[in-house]
């Protein structure tokens, strides 16, 4: 399957992107630029808390495909995200506990991608990911997925902590991949579950894993420190699936 970036140019075409409910991730407008039409559709941005860029007319030019910016370009998500409730709700379908993926930071789309592919094949019901400092649903997350995102569903959250708080009233716990945590075989990883993984290089931050129930280490038995934040979403994940097997 070819997948394209979904990218739009010019200001009629945003605008109307924005009015017609299109999930819109990042809009960058010419550096200055204030008229009218313009200040329309940041003002829209901002009803939508789409992240919003001033850049130079150099920059735009390198970004557009089309040569016919207009001053404004704006990126969206390659697929639609879900509501985190569709999550809760596949998993009541099914009769199973929910079983839900976090990702605290991860910015590599191929990561993220990867990730994807592993909580279909794992059964989890669904990926959250946070609005700020995180990959979005683009083309190379889409095909690193090899085809999971047109099954398992996404959610993009203003606040991942406000988000745990949330999902804990209705029964949730939650682990964080940490590799000073308990060692993924002694910790009970059945039940209503949210599994947190952080980025490679800082890991959960600090508030997300003060939130989180205890921590699940992967046993490391080589001479570097750390696995790839997908192949240690891949490991903790079929852990859970493990437990779950052997209830």
């Amino acid at each position: 399957m070819r997948y394209e970036e979904l990218s739009i140019e010019g200001r009629n075409a945003v605008l109307e992107a924005f009015r017609g409910g299109k999930t819109i991730d990042k809009l960058y407008v010419l550096e200055g630029c204030q008229d009218g039409p313009v200040r329309t559709i940041i003002r829209e941005a901002k009803k939508q808390d789409t992240l919003l860029y001033f850049v130079s007319r150099e920059r735009l030019d390198q970004m557009s495909k089309t040569g016919k910016h207009q001053g404004v370009i704006a990126f969206g998500a390659a697929y639609a995200y879900a509501e985190v409730e569709d999550m809760l709700e596949a998993a009541r379908k099914k009769g199973e506990d929910p079983f839900l993926i976090l990702l605290d930071g991860i910015e590599d789309p191929h990561n993220l991608g990867a990730i994807i592919r592993t909580a279909n094949l794992a059964g989890a019901h669904g990926v959250i990911i946070p609005k700020r400092r995180a990959a979005g649903l683009t083309a190379t997350v889409a095909k690193t997925s090899a085809g999971a995102l047109n099954y398992t569903p996404v959610a993009k959250v203003t606040n991942l902590v406000s988000t745990m708080e949330d999902l804990k009233r209705k029964g949730l716990w939650f682990v964080c991949a940490d590799m000073g945590g308990e060692l993924m075989y002694r910790c009970n990883l059945r039940g209503p579950l949210g599994l947190v993984i952080g980025s490679e290089g800082e890991g959960v931050s600090r508030l997300v894993r003060e939130h989180c129930d205890f921590t699940a280490a992967v046993p490391m038995k080589g001479d570097i420190d750390s696995l790839n934040a997908s192949v240690a979403a891949g490991v903790l994940a079929y852990e859970i699936v493990r437990q779950r097997m052997g209830q």
